[in-house]
């Protein structure tokens, strides 16, 4: 990733960095005046549009070394490639971008398989029902965590079974290709893994009764899930942590590749010896500068 970061740097994101953040917003700071090689007391700056006064309060490394020449300040930008907000940010877009467009190449493949499923649901084969009475409340109420429960484990095996070596190599890999995911990650499969993942939602239908509207709601909900537990949020010490697989879990799994493959909840892995607990000190963030590090640069 240094590599392709270097190339977009060079051909690419120094122009944009230079037109986001110009070193000529921060024209009035002292360090600039010192770092002028020139008999003029300060350089001739045009009045400031009003997106270089907003810019002009970010934060920014020690900017002396960055001009030599006051004509120089308009074609470069206050953060340089070594700045660890501008590696971070160029990262992340670039990220989310590769991210949206494998989930857009997935999405035809997954539908097309899928298809049969939902016209066999359509042409009545499933076991789904209209009428609330039809078991009785408490069936319609017990089997959401029974869907929940059943799915869970299913993909759980099927998680771990797409980390074999040679299915993880040609299916799962493209999940992975990032340690730490975003929430666009969330969909971002090859066709066959997000149909794999997704027949157990398929299974249940076709073996347990279950409500229409139940089942539409879960749908929704499990890709909301979905998008919760990629979202690299390294919170800790929740009651809950312990029960439910969440967005820690996820991160977890993402950075060590074998711990952790539940969906919701964590029973599956502790059942399967893959379970890690999240702890604050696993947060790959903290081997990150932190902003107050990087201001402390400047000073």
């Amino acid at each position: 990733m240094d590599l392709v970061l270097e190339i977009l740097d060079e051909y690419v994101l120094d122009k944009v960095w230079a037109k986001l953040v110009p070193l000529s917003a921060f024209a009035h700071s002292p360090e600039i005046f010192r770092s002028m090689n020139s008999s003029m007391s300060m350089p001739i700056i045009t009045s400031a549009s009003k997106w270089s006064q907003m810019i002009a309060y970010l934060p920014h490394p020690d900017i002396h070394a960055l001009s030599s020449s006051p004509h120089q300040i308009t074609e470069i930008s206050a953060w340089p490639r070594e700045y660890v907000p501008r590696q971070l940010t160029s990262l992340f877009v670039n990220q989310v971008k590769l991210e949206i467009q494998t989930s857009l190449r997935g999405f035809l493949g997954m539908t097309l398989l899928t298809l049969p499923w939902f016209q066999a649901e359509v042409m009545g084969y499933s076991r789904l029902y209209d009428r609330w009475d039809s078991y009785g409340i408490f069936y319609a109420i017990a089997s959401i965590p029974f869907f929940l429960f059943f799915t869970d484990y299913c993909i759980y095996w099927i998680h771990r079974w797409l980390h074999i070596p040679f299915l993880y190599k040609i299916i799962h890999k493209p999940h992975h290709k990032w340690i730490i995911p975003t929430p666009f990650a969330s969909h971002a499969f090859h066709p066959l893994d997000g149909y794999a993942q997704s027949l157990p939602y398929h299974f249940f239908i076709f073996l347990f009764p279950l409500h229409r509207l139940t089942y539409l709601g879960l749908f929704v909900f499990v890709n909301f899930w979905s998008i919760f537990i990629h979202d690299s949020d390294m919170i800790t010490g929740h009651p809950l942590e312990k029960i439910i697989n969440g967005p820690a879990h996820h991160t977890l799994h993402h950075i060590y590749f074998t711990v952790n493959y539940g969906q919701y909840f964590t029973w599956a892995d502790r059942a399967g010896n893959s379970y890690r607990q999240p702890e604050s000190h696993l947060d790959p963030m903290l081997e990150v500068p932190t902003e107050k590090a990087a201001l402390g640069k400047q000073q």
